[in-house]
Order: structure tokens, then C-alpha cells, then sequence
């Protein structure tokens, strides 16, 4: 971070404990707790949602409008990053720690729509999760969530997996439907992640109604806003769900907004425009060079005792990198892989490209430093080193760049933050190794298909977490999850990387009774995977969100997940009227 922001991180802080707003008021109607219901809250994304399909789900764009229309047995606090209950009241788990017993919650009502008799939404049951369950353990071209959820977790989900393909039969094993608002799931083996994964959209109820008529484009659930299919293309709107079951602890019917409007403007400085002229009510994911010219421009805004808006700056749970195809030349050669991560001057980029959004001048591994009791700094990483890299670089074959073939980054353009990085790569790549790489920029939707194929000799990536621990990242080059044949897709281990030894910890790290040494083997398989340099890492996430102070009540977390659902809208006069939100 740069030394000169530190001043208007000191005003974010300070604005963020003030909490005011002005926006879209809309229709007022007071709730308990002062809070308000009514208005509208406008986002924006760079990329077109790529599906909303909770199986199917795979880019965090699509997670934050999904999340808001499904709903799964737990989900994440979004304040903390804790478990909470959600359409789960309570649960058990037994003494073996495999069997999770979940008690519904009565009276939760799926989503009007015409899926359903007379087109109102029906009763939440058991048996809803036992169908989600099964298309979720159903082998099929959409199924991305599998792999990170019940495989090799629950009971019987292998096997019905492999003797299920695209349409559901039979029963899973380990899934057992009780009674109506009761439901067990058996584990093959204890498993302290999860819950964390019955907190992922791929977890979520799905109505067998709504799955039977519009299949993958189903968008029904029984969150807190409903898709509005009349919006248009340029646009998704999400409506208030008036028979969503949720309820703050004050005991105010949620949510509180009328709707939420996402747009998807390509640029970053779009976005920023669109937010300084009143049309956008947030932004997140910006340089700090916009911000730092934001607030010196308008900063009557930023400082008044009543302030128009909240910046805030945090670390994420999120790595940037770039993947090589392992599969063949140049890549299967890791004396090349070396290279290239050698080649790299992570910390001109963060400075010169990134404008300070970023931190990681010193690079370990594939984890980022944001979670607590996991020692990053013991794993030797890949820093600026341009002897080293030209040593790595003529010991593969290629001294001075000479016989290098032809190759290709793929990208999406992330808002033009991904393909400014690419060109800096670029020359740096030519500057250090005397080579030239081709690169080509695509919708995120194809980038993510073709990823699973490996279609190019290199493609940008970046992880956040799904859930708050080191074993989300790892997993993604965990060997098992790689299939036999390589015409088939492979998700999320793109680059098809497998070494036994890093499987072997990585499995003890998943098993372990404790913390501590869970993170032990971790440490360890992450050694394996940064000698064999599957990947070049770039840099470690951070984030600043530039929100009116009229926004209430959201919460800013290391995963980028949002929660609408207790979201509202009020203008405040002064800053002493409103000295904390209450976390939920």
C-alpha cells in the first residue's frame, strides 16, 4: 500500500464510524430500530453474470446475484464470516462427527412464479433438499459445485455421481429425509469444512417445479429478492421477496429495499463516473490513485460532520495469478514455469499498474495472508529475481529467449484492470527473458469454458475464497479432481496439475482433528505446489468499496460476499445520530 493513501484511509475509518447517507429513498415506511423500508440500491459488475444456475456457478459475479435469490441449509455471517442458520434452524452432530442432523425452519415459502399451481410458491420440505442434493451429485456438463461440496464428503455421493449422468435416479446414501422439516446427512469421514460448504451456492434448495420448467435458467429460489425476467438485457433486477421467512433481531420482516439494480458498464472508470453522478450507489474493486483524485477533488463530501460517502480498505481472501497448461511444450518443462514466475516484478505492477490495489511486493504461495494462524512467510515463493530467471530460462533450452515458441495469455478484461496487468507482463517478459507472448481478451463467460479445456498455453485466474480457510485455495490443484481424459473438462484444477505427495497432505490437512495441525500439512502441500510452479502468482487481493452513506447495514468481508437481505436506506443529518450498526 502506498505510504501516501494513508491519509484518506484515515478518513475512510473515520467516515465508516460515522455512517451516514443520502440515495434513493423511494416510498419510506419506519421499521424497529429506526431503520427503514423502501428505495433502491444500484451496483454495477464489469462482467455479465455467467449463469445462475447454483450448480453451475463458478465466477463470484454470478455468486453475488444468486445468493440473493437462493438459499441453502446455513450461510455466512457477512459481517464475521461465521456459520449462521438460514432455512437450517439448528442442527446436531453426532458423536463420530458424521452425521448432521438439520431441522427446517417451518413456514418458508418458495418465490411466486408459474412453475407452481396457481403460481404461488409452495411450503419449503426436506425432500426439497433431497432433490437439490441429488442434481448436485448428478453428473452433468453444468456441474461445477460437485467437487467442492459432496464429493468424497458424503455418504454414497461418489457412487451416484458415477451412475447418474445429467438427470437424477435413485437415492443418495447418506442424505436421508426424516420428516418434513427434518433432515440427516452422513458423512464417509469427519470433516471440519463442512458446513462451510452447505454455505456455497451449489448447496442451495432448488424446487423440482422449477427445475422441471426451466431447467439451468431456473431462478426461483426462497431468498429475499426475486429476478425480475422483465428488466431487459443491459440490466438484472432483483424485487423484494414480500414472502421471504427471514427477520432481523429487532424483529423487522426482511429485507428492507424495494429491489436492487445491477448494471454491468465494462470499465472501472465507467463505473466511477456512473457513481459520481448519482447513478450508481456503490462501487467496489477500484485503484487508489481514482480514490486519492476523488477525495481531493470532492472532499467537502468525504469530511463534513454528516458525509455524503463511506470509503473503506480491506484485505480480501483472494489470490491473482496466471496458469500454465502443463500438458504440453513450453509449459510441461518446469525449468520454464520457473522463468517465467522469476521474471516477474510483482511490485512494479502493484505500484505502476494497480495504483496500490493490491499487496503481495513479497509473494509465498497461492494462499493469501488473511487467514489467522496460517504463516504464509514459511512458504518460499517467487519474487523479482532476473538472474535466476534467465538461468531457469537457458537450463529449459532457451538462452536469451532463442527457440521460444509462440504462445498465448487468455484474459477477460476485469474492468480493464486485468488487461492493463497483461500488457506490464508483457513487457517485463520481454525485457527479462527476450521473448514476445501473444495475449487475447475474452468475455468472462468463455474465458471460464475455455479454462476448463486449457486451450491456451496460459490464462489469467483469480480465487476468493469460498470459504474462510487455506484448504479452498488448495483444492484447486487437488489431483483427484482432474479426469482421465484430457478432451474432458477440468474444473477447478485447470492446469490438470497432479503430484502424489501434494495430495497426500493435502488430504491430511482436510482430516485432521485440530487446527493447528490441519495447517501443518497444509504448509507443507503448499511447499510442493510453489516448487512445481504450476502457476505464477501475481498478487494478493485488496479492496476498496466507495459507497453513498446512505447504504446501511452492508458489510464488507475478506470473500466479497454480499447480503442484501438487511440492507437499508436512510439519510442521517448528523453524524452523532448514528454511531454503530449493529452486527448481525
Amino acid at each position: 500500500m502506498k505510504k501516501s493513501l494513508f491519509y484518506f484511509i484515515t478518513i475512510s475509518v473515520f467516515l465508516v464510524s460515522c455512517s451516514t447517507n443520502s440515495g434513493n429513498m423511494g416510498e419510506e415506511k419506519a421499521a424497529k430500530g429506526g431503520r427503514v423500508y423502501g428505495g433502491v440500491v444500484r451496483i454495477n459488475e464489469t462482467e455479465i453474470y455467467s449463469t445462475l444456475f447454483p450448480i453451475a456457478i463458478t465466477d463470484i459475479g454470478s455468486s453475488h446475484i444468486a445468493s440473493q435469490i437462493f438459499e441453502g441449509l446455513v450461510k455466512f455471517n457477512s459481517s464475521d464470516l461465521a456459520i449462521k442458520p438460514c432455512l437450517a434452524e439448528t442442527w446436531e452432530i453426532d458423536a463420530s462427527g458424521t452425521v448432521y442432523t438439520f431441522h427446517l425452519k417451518k413456514g418458508v415459502m418458495f418465490q411466486d412464479n408459474d412453475c407452481f399451481e396457481g403460481g404461488k410458491g409452495r411450503e419449503l420440505k426436506a425432500s426439497d433438499f433431497e432433490y437439490s442434493f441429488e442434481l448436485l451429485c448428478t453428473d452433468s456438463k453444468e456441474n461445477a459445485s460437485f467437487f467442492s461440496t459432496f464429493k468424497n464428503r458424503v455418504l454414497g455421493a461418489n457412487k451416484f455421481f458415477e451412475a447418474n449422468k445429467d438427470k437424477p435416479k435413485g437415492k443418495i446414501d447418506g442424505v436421508k429425509v426424516l420428516d418434513d422439516y427434518t433432515l440427516s446427512i452422513t458423512l464417509t469421514a469427519p470433516s471440519s469444512s463442512f458446513l462451510y460448504s452447505l454455505a456455497l451456492p451449489g448447496a442451495s434448495v432448488i424446487a423440482k417445479e422449477a427445475y422441471e420448467k426451466y431447467g439451468i435458467n431456473v431462478k426461483v429460489g426462497t431468498g429475499p429478492f426475486v429476478f425480475d425476467e422483465n428488466a431487459g438485457d443491459d440490466k438484472v433486477v432483483l424485487r423484494r421477496n414480500k414472502n421471504y421467512h427471514g427477520q432481523d433481531t429487532l424483529g423487522n420482516k426482511l429485507p428492507f429495499l424495494d429491489s436492487i439494480v445491477v448494471s454491468f458498464l465494462p470499465t472501472k472508470m465507467q463505473e466511477l463516473d456512473k457513481f459520481k453522478n448519482g447513478y450508481l450507489d456503490m462501487i467496489v474493486g477500484f485503484s487508489a490513485e481514482a480514490i486519492k483524485d476523488m477525495v481531493e477533488t470532492q472532499i467537502s463530501d468525504f469530511a463534513k460532520k454528516a458525509p455524503k460517502y463511506i470509503l473503506e480498505c480491506s484485505p480480501e481472501m483472494s489470490t491473482q495469478y496466471y496458469e500454465f497448461n502443463l500438458s504440453k511444450l513450453p509449459f510441461n518443462n518446469i525449468n520454464v514455469r520457473k522463468a517465467f514466475s522469476y521474471a516477474i516484478n510483482r511490485n512494479k505492477i502493484i505500484e505502476d499498474v494497480l495504483k496500490g490495489e493490491a499487496f503481495g511486493s513479497a509473494i509465498y504461495g497461492i494462499c493469501p495472508p488473511s487467514f489467522k494462524g496460517y504463516d504464509i512467510t514459511k512458504i518460499t515463493g517467487y519474487n523479482f529475481d532476473p538472474a535466476k530467471a534467465k538461468k531457469y530460462f537457458a537450463d529449459a533450452g532457451y538462452p536469451n529467449g532463442k527457440g521460444f515458441p509462440k504462445i498465448k495469455i487468455e484474459l477477460n478484461s476485469g474492468g480493464s484492470v486485468n488487461s492493463n496487468v497483461v500488457l506490464e507482463i508483457q513487457k517485463q517478459l520481454l525485457d527479462v527473458l527476450n521473448i514476445n507472448v501473444d495475449f487475447e481478451i475474452v468475455p468472462q463467460k468463455q474465458k471460464l469454458e475455455d479454462e476448463k479445456y486449457f486451450s491456451a498455453e496460459m490464462f489469467h485466474a483469480s480465487w476468493v475464497a469460498d470459504f474462510p480457510n487455506p484448504e479452498n485455495f488448495l483444492w484447486i490443484f487437488y489431483g483427484p479432481t482432474v479426469p482421465l481424459y484430457f478432451a474432458l473438462p477440468s474444473y477447478p484444477n485447470h492446469t490438470r496439475y497432479k503430484n502424489a505427495e501434494f495430495d497426500k497432505l493435502f488430504e491430511a490437512g482436510k482430516s485432521a482433528k485440530t487446527k493447528e495441525e490441519s495447517f501443518a500439512n497444509f504448509l507443507k502441500a503448499e511447499q510442493v505446489l510453489m516448487n512445481d510452479a504450476p502457476i505464477m502468482v501475481l498478487w494478493y487481493g485488496e479492496d476498496y468499496r466507495l459507497s453513498k452513506s446512505s447504504v446501511r447495514n452492508f458489510h464488507s468481508n475478506p470473500m466479497r460476499l454480499y447480503d442484501y437481505s438487511q440492507v437499508y436506506i436512510q439519510e442521517v443529518v448528523s453524524a452523532s445520530t448514528d454511531k454503530k450498526e449493529e452486527k448481525k
